[in-house]
């Protein structure tokens, strides 16, 4: 994310107003190729009519949800900052005062791109890497103001100040001013050879820019916009105002702006120069390997970052030179940021951001969520630390205090964020030694002059830091990322040979000659023009016309790629075209091309035009951790997800996901499969498709529900109730569990032990398990009997001391334990007795006489009568029998 200003309008300021303006929706590409301005007639594309926020917002394919458009005029004001999530495809403003997220702007279609956002209190302009497009947001009204597209891929970048827009085609060298509310440009570009870098603002408004090819940094200052929009027929130009030497010619520069100037890093030469108020102050900087700088630095000390050694060099504007290590292990930090006067260092294989104060001692360590990229940016007087590819964002105050922001809080979107996968196990660490020899050392001679290139060296585990080229008396050094390099100052007719070796952190590495060349004034013409076409297999075709070798044959053609901050050779041919192998320009970076003509006594041209932009594209790569399950709850049916496959550069516009021979096209990452065989196994497979067609497949295997199985393993019983067990494979599904018998309600219960209460004593039952789930039902019988019942006959004295004898069986008379073959006290149906505690076992309940039993402790009186095992199966009245388990009659049947 490239950082914007932070300059707002004057505190108490209202907030502009686009009602009555028109945006335009058009191409800058023409405009930033072209040498002539554009007339208001001719601008591309058509307009957008102004109607409602939500009408521009879909024309510009963005949804705001949350705050409405007043609300979102005040809440600008505050220290906010607009950051990027990618896994949502949506920009969240985060409250650096509140660490709330207050608005959530969705961008279709962008769903894992990277984008790169410059924004002021005004305005936000994003640029989506994979499609190219540039959009502008009035942030005050929350209306579109325009879109634009731009190449896609690395190399051209955005940069917003104040009022000021800049698009930088660093590929092409072509720095051109737009106006922000209309994305139009404003006067002529200002133009610089291939392979520029740099492009950011400084605090004064000043935007810097490198030349690698020259050594050079220029600061441009942007033209004042009119009252209207601007077109590129104004008469108004952006002006380069500054321009200074800070190093060789094809050194290796990087640019951070400072507060007022620019600081330039020589990776080549290993120095850092200041460029302040007019003066240029080198410092020479103990370096062990490439280092890098944050895009912009606030504050008087510039962190140097050194990847390999995770060392951070802190260099004041004195010279004076200081330093930390960052813990942990690996080369994967993000450049370190200065934060009142503190300084903050991300590593990105693990998500964890250490803070440093200004002695280099660590006094912070923010664990992180997620590894991924990470990205910071000083911005309205606090530090956002955004992570693209998760929930999770920082706010840091200028107290250091850090509070932890959810980017999808409130559920505005709906769902949860896709899952975080798990972080790839730590690389091997490579033997690191000394470079290898550069590879295809060519030389072509010229006019008093020699043109050396050369293919990489292998690094060998440590990043190459330059190239040393040597010959005729002299020793250029020369950046690792600029293999082609010109020798002036030689003598025509002598012959020279030079030799090429590279240099790391350990060393040098061996050398490897050119072949011998003689310079000479009968050079060559260089071909008019070049074109370049990328193509779906990867390659790019670059074509010329024949060049004039002004009495000599050409041999050869030696073809040189610029691309941002980098030129190095893409290969020579006998012909008039050279096709470039997949794989050796890098996806989805621009990229543009140079051609010198060599004849046959090896005398090389100047460089031809250089050829129009692309961006080398290929189909995407394989999807990555692809996982496929069950859907527990759905008959047929399988779950299928994955993280996005490389784009290769162009955008992943579907994946083709066949699950068991059934091809389904899914714009998203994840996707349920219908319509399968219930327990069927299914093979998975998912492809990624762009522009150059389907990738290699991703493959998986996965099986649907099936139908549940169930096994009981055993069962038991009281007189009234039985327990069955079991155990249910549920199939991959989600089962639910009944036990059932005969003539009683189903029960419901866990899906390993079901206990069925309330039924008859002494009776033998079949009990059915089912298990049921999304493919159907499955089902198990066991028998099992209920125990039988028993009662106490029970007989004691009563309260009046003439009842005590009244069950003792020397007593004449009817005898209080009685069992009768009726359900009435009838002499002549008596069965026997049953002396007082003798246990009998119970049958059943049938209604009869009505008995007292007031001889009992628990005085009870019943008409119910039980059939007991007494000299077959007789009756005794309940009032003289105590049924176990509690004396319930209820749970006996009825007779």
């Amino acid at each position: 994310m490239a950082p914007g200003s932070g300059e707002g309008s004057p505190e108490g300021a209202p907030p502009a107003t686009t009602q009555g303006r028109q945006p335009a929706v058009a191409s800058i590409d023409d405009a930033v190729q072209s040498e002539a301005p554009r007339s208001r007639s001719r601008l591309r594309g058509g307009l957008v009519t102004v109607g409602t926020v939500a009408a521009l917002l879909a024309a510009m394919g963005l949804t705001v949800l949350g705050l409405g458009a007043a609300d979102n005029a005040v809440a600008n004001y505050d220290a906010s900052s607009w950051l990027w999530s990618a896994a949502r495809s949506e920009l969240a403003r985060v409250n650096g005062v509140t660490a709330r997220v207050d608005t959530r702007t969705e961008i279709p279609a962008a769903r894992q791109h990277p984008m790169q956002i410059t924004q002021t209190d005004r305005l936000l302009i994003l640029r989506d890497l994979q499609t190219g497009q540039v959009s502008s947001l009035d942030l005050a009204t929350l209306q579109l103001s325009a879109t634009t597209r731009t190449t896609p891929g690395l190399g051209v970048s955005v940069a917003l100040h104040e009022d000021a827009a800049f698009v930088v085609d660093a590929v092409q060298g072509i720095v051109r001013q737009l106006d922000p509310r209309s994305l139009t440009p404003v006067g002529e570009p200002v133009r610089y050879p291939p392979g520029i870098t740099g492009g950011t603002f400084d605090g004064k408004g000043r935007l810097w820019i490198a030349v690698p090819s020259q050594g050079t940094v220029s600061a441009i200052t942007a033209a004042k916009l009119p009252s209207a929009p601007a077109t590129a027929s104004a008469g108004l130009s952006p002006q380069r105002v500054e321009s200074y030497d800070v190093a060789d010619a094809s050194h290796e520069l990087v640019v951070s702006t400072l507060d007022d100037g620019v600081a330039v890093l020589d990776r080549t030469a290993g120095k850092l120069v200041r460029v302040q108020g007019g003066e240029v102050h080198p410092t020479a900087l103990t370096l062990s390997g490439p280092a890098a700088l944050p895009a912009r630095t606030s504050g008087p000390r510039v962190p140097v970052t050194v990847t390999a050694d995770r060392r951070v060099l802190l260099v004041g504007d004195g010279g004076q030179e200081s330093g930390f290590t960052v813990p942990g292990e690996g080369d994967r930090l993000s450049p370190a940021v200065a934060w009142a006067n503190r300084f903050y260092c991300a590593d990105e294989a693990t998500g964890t951001i250490y803070s440093f104060d200004a002695a280099g001692q660590l006094v912070e360590t923010i664990r992180g969520r997620a590894n991924g990229p990470l990205e910071l940016e000083v911005r309205e007087n606090h530090l956002f630390i955004n992570s693209p590819d998760s929930a999770t964002a920082r706010v840091v105050d200028d107290k250091h205090q850090v509070r932890e922001v959810n980017k999808y809080a409130n559920d505005v979107l709906g769902g949860d964020p896709p899952p975080v996968p798990p972080p790839p196990p730590p690389p091997k660490k490579p033997r690191v030694g000394k470079p290898s020899a550069p590879r295809s050392v060519t030389a072509a001679a010229g006019n008093a002059q020699a043109r050396v290139s050369w293919r990489p060296a292998a690094a060998n585990g440590a990043e190459i830091i330059k190239y040393v080229v040597q010959g005729a008396g002299q020793r250029l050094e020369v950046g690792a990322n600029q293999r082609a390099v010109e020798v002036k100052g030689l003598t025509n007719g002598e012959t020279y040979r030079f030799a090429v070796h590279a240099v790391n952190a350990k060393g040098d590495g061996p050398p490897r000659n050119s072949n011998p060349v003689t310079p000479t004034a009968a050079v060559p013409d260089p071909p008019a023009s070049v074109t370049a076409q990328e193509r779906p297999d990867g390659t790019v075709l670059v074509k010329w016309p024949a060049a004039n070798g002004q009495g000599n044959t050409i041999a050869r053609y030696a073809v040189t790629a610029s691309s941002a901050g980098t030129n190095a050779p893409a290969g020579e041919s006998t012909r008039t075209e050279l096709v470039v192998p997949a794989g050796e320009l890098e996806f989805g970076t621009q990229y543009a091309f140079t051609v010198v003509a060599v004849n046959s006594k090896g005398a090389g041209s100047a460089a031809s035009p250089v050829s129009n932009t692309v961006v080398p594209f290929a189909a995407p790569g394989r999807p990555l951790d692809l996982r496929a399950g069950t859907v527990a709850n759905q008959p047929g049916a399988v779950t299928v997800q994955w993280a996005p496959a490389e784009a290769n550069g162009r955008p992943v516009t579907k994946y083709l996901v066949d699950v068991g021979g059934r091809v389904s096209e899914v714009t998203d990452t994840r996707t349920t499969v219908t319509g399968l065989g219930n327990g069927q196994n299914v093979t998975v497979k998912v492809k990624a498709v762009n522009e150059a067609g389907p990738g290699p497949e991703a493959t998986a295997t996965a099986r649907t529900v099936a139908e549940p199985r169930v096994t009981v393993t055993g069962s038991s019983s009281t007189a009234t109730g039985a327990t069955v067990t079991f155990t249910v494979d549920a199939g991959g599904g989600q089962a639910t569990c009944t036990l059932t018998t005969t003539g009683e309600p189903a029960k419901t219960g866990a899906c390993s032990s079901i206990t069925m209460t309330g039924l008859t004593p002494g009776t033998d039952y079949t009990f059915t398990v089912t298990a049921s789930n999304a493919a159907g039902k499955g089902t198990a019988k066991k028998a099992q009997a209920t125990q039988p019942m028993f009662g106490i006959a029970t007989c004691n004295n009563g309260p009046d001391g003439d009842q005590r004898t009244y069950c003792d069986k020397e007593v004449d008379g009817r005898n209080g334990n009685e069992v009768f073959k009726v359900t009435r006290q009838d002499n002549d149906q008596q069965a026997g007795w049953a002396k007082p505690g003798s246990r009998l076992k119970a049958y059943c309940k049938k209604s009869g006489e009505n008995v007292d039993s007031w001889i009992y402790n628990n005085q009870k009186q019943s008409n119910w009568w039980v059939q007991v095992e007494f000299k077959g199966k007789n009756y005794i009245p309940w009032a003289w029998l105590n049924l176990e388990g509690g004396d319930d009659i209820k749970v006996l049947p009825t007779c």
